[in-house]
């Protein structure tokens, strides 16, 4: 599956944004059982887990950001969002969209660009 992320901008501290994940040429039935997630990773620093969320729709979240994001999915339109709201200027960096199926393959999508500015 290939996945292309993208609604990242510059927003100011404060604001939100909805990062959007499509895998255009996966099939309804190939996408549902993917566990679905979003990571990001900010210059100088190491990648990190942002959200989660599985095949059942069970979601994960890294502590800096509970509260404040919402990872979902539709499956009919093989999507997942990410809904960022009170953003901070730590909340900065390239989100990228990541994909784990049941043998524990994962692939990676492109980055998104996400600057929040104080």
């Amino acid at each position: 599956v290939q996945l292309q992320a993208f609604g990242g901008g510059l927003v100011q501290a404060g604001g939100s944004l909805r990062l959007t994940c499509v895998a255009p040429g996966a099939i309804t039935s190939t996408f549902g059982p993917l566990e679905m997630g979003w990571h990001r990773q900010d210059q100088g620093k190491s990648r990190e887990l942002v959200a989660t969320i599985t095949s059942a729709r069970t979601t994960n979240y890294a502590d800096a950001v509970k509260g404040r994001f919402t990872i979902s999915r539709d499956n009919s339109r093989k999507r997942v969002y990410l809904q960022m709201n009170s953003l901070t200027p730590e909340d900065t960096g390239t989100y990228y969209c990541v994909a784990r199926d049941s043998s524990d393959e994962i692939v990676w999508g492109q980055g998104t660009l996400v600057t929040v500015s104080s």
